[in-house]
């Protein structure tokens, strides 16, 4: 009797390690998350069988994720399917027009997935980015976040880039700041896409402290050339954390400090699959 007793503790504090370490994937002595995956950095295996792309993002140790999309699945099977996993779905990104034109049943499909926030990542514009522009899409992120709010989900918008076009002493991002109500919309950092427009990730996180909420941590290729507005490059640019351009000791403290909720690694490379696992590493590792 004391020998199965004995064997019922240990599988208990085996099966509590193995918990934590699941848990735990990403996290280190400074850095301390939480952190997730941006399902889209998977999106190829997702489209050829969506039960072995869950599968390898649980093999990662990956607890939290944020949707881009159900996969032909009905948001209910898919928030089952992710849950079936042990994956949490926090935050999800949603098409632009359907902010704009079907909030209501944006709303619902975000309510059923659980979502905690609700985004957008692309303002749809021709050619580059303008000031009408970016109020009409102020116009559409106030509303959608005000009838979110009321929901329970917070309302974000990711900058993608394009939106440091010039205006009057500053950018359009600053435009869009000050036309969004802080309340109802808040902001998600790509550090990809600030750096790529040759902006500083750290002064934006001072500089509007309280307004990020999210941030998608993705590296960029050493020697890739900064300053375009285009929001576009090629994927093959996005490398694992820590081998890149980006100084993350520098950057994760401000997001720190600047009071950032939700981490998400995000990698659009082909080799994205292969590369997950050495951000998760080097953010277990990572100093600062």
């Amino acid at each position: 009797m004391k020998g199965h007793f004995a064997t019922l503790i240990l599988m208990s504090v085996l099966g509590s390690s193995t918990h934590a370490a699941e848990k735990l994937a990403g996290i280190g002595p400074s850095f301390k998350g939480p952190v997730g995956l941006q399902l889209y950095s998977l999106r190829a295996e997702f489209t050829r069988n969506v039960p072995a792309a869950l599968e390898k993002v649980k093999s990662y140790g990956i607890k939290y994720v944020e949707t881009a999309g159900t996969y032909g699945l009905s948001p209910t099977r898919f928030r089952d399917m992710l849950k079936s996993n042990g994956l949490e779905p926090v935050s999800g990104h949603f098409p632009y027009e359907r902010y704009r034109d079907d909030l209501d049943a944006l709303v619902a499909e975000a309510k059923v997935m659980g979502l905690k926030y609700a985004g957008n990542a692309w303002i749809t514009h021709k050619d580059a980015f303008d000031e009408q522009e970016a109020r009409e899409a102020a116009a559409v992120f106030n509303r959608a976040g005000k009838v979110l709010k009321n929901q329970g989900i917070k309302f974000f918008y990711h900058v993608h880039g394009f939106e440091f076009q010039p205006y009057q002493d500053g950018t359009l991002l600053d435009l869009l700041m000050r036309e969004t109500d802080p309340v109802l919309v808040h902001y998600q950092m790509d550090v990809f896409w600030i750096v790529f427009p040759g902006q500083d990730p750290v002064k934006l996180l001072e500089k509007y402290k309280g307004r990020w909420e999210l941030m998608h941590l993705k590296d960029m290729r050493k020697g890739l050339k900064t300053g375009e507005l285009t929001g576009k490059t090629d994927v093959t640019n996005d490398v694992a954390l820590g081998i890149g351009q980006m100084d993350w000791p520098a950057i994760l403290k401000a997001a720190k400090k600047a009071g950032i909720k939700w981490y998400f690694i995000e990698d659009e490379s082909p080799t994205a699959a292969d590369q997950i696992p050495q951000s998760l590493k080097f953010l277990e590792t990572v100093k600062f």
